[in-house]
């Protein structure tokens, strides 16, 4: 029996690229597949796609402009076009079911999938679902959530698809490793600060105005800034009198060596971010993008309420209170444990598998 040709869509962040590729990965593991992702040229999927071993079709974006500009006219006829070129792909690789991870590359393909009568299996890794995913979600009736209670129809949720290299991560013991690895002491606390794929300017500059602070009380720091956003104030320092080190990164491709490293972390709460950090028990500081249609501050709502996570508001984060929250939070150890212990139970594994195993259901070829 040939390999059963899926087309994976998604693309834009590491929010959508993350669980097409750990689903991907499971997929492979449980069936003889034939695997094409699409995704765009301006997208992180052009990179890590690709370093995943996975095939990659491009097709032209289509953002949506979210106020009324000339753009927004031209919009119909750039979606035709992609939508054609999603088509001519599914007819090329003889696709028999589409999965979407959302962002701006999913629309065209669903689209052109819908056209195709294929059958749509779509995943929504976010609490307020994307524009894309409300859409396709109106014509399929497999709807998978990471969240429950997401607004769309036919919503049932899974979880999170994360890559086995992170939902089987031990950090304890990984973490001297890892320490190494990213030039920092093997000793004391570490704090991991990333802001995203692209990075996030509000967190890099609270940090670099908190690190001479957080290095004199022996906090060292790991930080992802971004590949555009290392410059000669972002230099690796070492605090003389307590050892404890700086670490600028521009980028981090396996996260999971940085979770490792980390006591505590001050990220984006994005669902890869939120459900990554709670499966593997790291405490978490979120700070939701101020942007978009609100669902990075909905994402790590269960894990605040449960007390497993802090969340500061991006319009309030500042480097004297990030000073103040860290060293809080590492001179009680007690409750960074009893905030990873929460964490672990509220966040199982299991979503990729989950995932994978209905999409080889709907083929018709059940695993």
């Amino acid at each position: 029996m040939s390999g059963l040709p899926i087309i994976l869509a998604g693309g834009g962040t590491a929010g959508h690229t993350s669980p097409l590729i750990a689903t991907a990965e499971r997929l492979r593991e449980l069936s003889d597949v034939d695997l094409l992702c699409i995704g765009t040229p301006k997208g992180l999927e052009s990179r890590v796609i690709p370093a995943a071993g996975l095939e990659l079709a491009l097709i032209p974006p289509v953002p949506l402009p979210r106020r009324i500009t000339p753009a927004l006219f031209s919009v119909p006829g750039r979606l035709g076009r992609a939508v054609a070129e999603a088509g001519a792909i599914l007819r090329r690789h003889q696709a028999e079911v589409v999965v979407g991870f959302g962002g701006y590359v999913s629309l065209p393909v669903y689209l052109a999938a819908w056209r195709a009568k294929l059958p749509i299996i779509l995943h929504e890794g976010n609490a307020v679902p994307g524009l894309a995913n409300r859409v396709a979600a109106r014509f399929t009736p497999w709807v998978a959530t990471t969240f429950p209670n997401t607004a769309l129809p036919h919503a049932q949720q899974v979880g999170l698809p994360v890559r086995a290299a992170i939902a089987g991560l031990d950090r304890a013991a990984g973490r001297s490793a890892a320490c190494a690895q990213f030039g920092l002491p093997a000793d004391g606390p570490v704090l991991l600060v990333s802001g995203g794929s692209q990075g996030a300017r509000s967190l890099n500059q609270a940090v670099i105005g908190a690190r001479t602070a957080l290095l004199a009380a022996g906090i060292s720091i790991l930080h992802v800034l971004g590949p555009a956003n290392l410059t000669e104030e972002t230099v690796a320092v070492v605090d003389p009198d307590t050892g404890a080190g700086y670490r600028p990164v521009g980028y981090v491709d396996e996260m999971g060596q940085a979770y490792a490293a980390a006591d505590l972390m001050v990220g984006r709460s994005g669902a890869g971010t939120v459900m990554e950090t709670a499966m593997i028990g790291l405490p978490t500081i979120f700070v939701p993008l101020p942007h978009g249609n609100g669902e990075q501050a909905r994402n790590a709502d269960f894990l605040i309420q449960a007390e497993a996570g802090l969340l500061v508001p991006d319009a309030e984060l500042t480097a004297v209170g990030l000073t103040a929250l860290v060293t809080e939070l590492f001179a009680d150890p007690q409750r960074l444990a009893a905030m990873s212990a929460t964490c672990s139970e509220l966040a199982p594994s299991g979503a990729a598998d989950a995932l994978a195993r209905l999409v080889l259901r709907v083929a018709g070829r059940p695993n």
